[in-house]
């Protein structure tokens, strides 16, 4: 019981990683592609839309992120060990799908090359 205790308070203090590691240990393979997930999902969803509002025409990086993005988010929820770590892989993922969706609907990965 001693041993349950100290492995909750020893979560509290890190920060972000406390967050996410609330089983008591590291998983960083997991913790990084949660990170990467949020960050191409960021980037997709921005580009994405820029590209709506016509401010630039990056339909070729929002859509090539988003894939990046979304099979990130998929591979970080097989193997996510945390509820933290789901949470931010599926705010991820989410974002990632949405800006691949706005980069399909204004010219695709390829831009209208192949079709």
């Amino acid at each position: 019981m001693a041993q349950a205790a100290r492995t909750q308070q020893a979560s509290h203090g890190h920060g972000l990683l406390g967050l996410l590691n609330t089983d008591g240990r590291t998983h960083p393979v997991e913790n990084t592609l949660a990170a990467a997930a949020l960050v191409l999902g960021a980037v997709a969803l921005l580009t994405g839309l820029l590209t709506q509002f016509e401010v630039a025409d990056l339909h070729l990086v929002a859509s090539w992120v988003g894939i990046v993005g979304v099979v990130a988010a998929g591979w970080g929820q097989y193997v996510s060990a945390t509820l933290g770590e789901r949470f931010l892989l599926i705010i991820g993922l989410g974002a990632s799908a949405f800006g691949l969706l706005l980069g399909f609907a204004y010219g695709g990965p390829f831009g209208g090359v192949l079709g």
